[in-house]
């Protein structure tokens, strides 16, 4: 069977992650193309599913892995997203030439693990280091700090902290047009419960820490 066709919003990449697990439900022997499997691991990294993209990288066939290095490529972000190690989520991504079908899924990605990581920021911290937010975001310090300014942070450039502003709608800045899309993926702020709040704050916190002289 084709690759199922390229989805443009969040109803859509539900709608293709069915058609991809019904793509390899069906699949001759129970094996898919890679193709196929590139688009249902990324989906599932899309939605914040790891159990699902766990299952999925072991149940591929290892001469289907090899003979495709963008499988590698999707799943080496998928264990950048299981360290959330949100700075390596984006330089992992922009490391690849992706195909076209998988491309957007990937945009897509780094948009939601964005919007994560604005939200986490906002609801957790009073101040923190400018470097260590634009990398948490995945943005240039510049373009970060406009992004916030815009949206009623504050930054010190003397400090050089940011100061953020309490949750609320972000949608003015540029930075956050795509990201306004994405985020009605109500799955993929799953991220966003206890254990793996804790664990995030416990990544910022060591940054923090490292630059601490005391």
């Amino acid at each position: 069977m084709p690759v199922a066709v390229m989805a443009e919003s969040a109803f859509s990449f539900k709608k293709l992650l069915d058609q991809c697990e019904n793509q390899e439900l069906e699949a001759p022997g129970g094996i898919a193309t890679a193709p196929v499997y590139g688009q249902l691991l990324a989906l599932y990294l899309l939605h914040n599913d790891m159990n699902n993209a766990r299952y999925l990288w072991k149940r591929i066939p290892p001469a289907i892995k090899s003979a495709n290095s963008e499988l590698g490529g999707i799943w080496s972000v998928g264990q950048r997203i299981w360290q959330r190690d949100f700075p390596g989520i984006y330089t992992t991504i922009g490391a690849h030439q992706w195909s076209e079908t998988v491309q957007p899924i990937m945009a897509a990605l780094r948009d939601a693990t964005r919007g994560r990581a604005f939200a986490l920021v906002s609801q957790a911290y009073t101040s923190i280091i400018v470097d260590d937010f634009a990398a948490f975001v995945g943005l240039p310090v510049e373009e970060a700090v406009k992004g916030i300014l815009e949206q009623g942070w504050q930054a010190d450039s003397t400090t050089r902290m940011v100061m953020p502003k309490k949750p609320g709608r972000w949608c003015c800045s540029p930075i956050f047009v795509a990201l306004n899309s994405y985020c009605k993926i109500a799955s993929v702020f799953q991220a966003l419960n206890l254990n793996n709040l804790i664990q995030s704050l416990l990544y910022l916190q060591n940054r923090r820490d490292s630059h601490c002289k005391c």
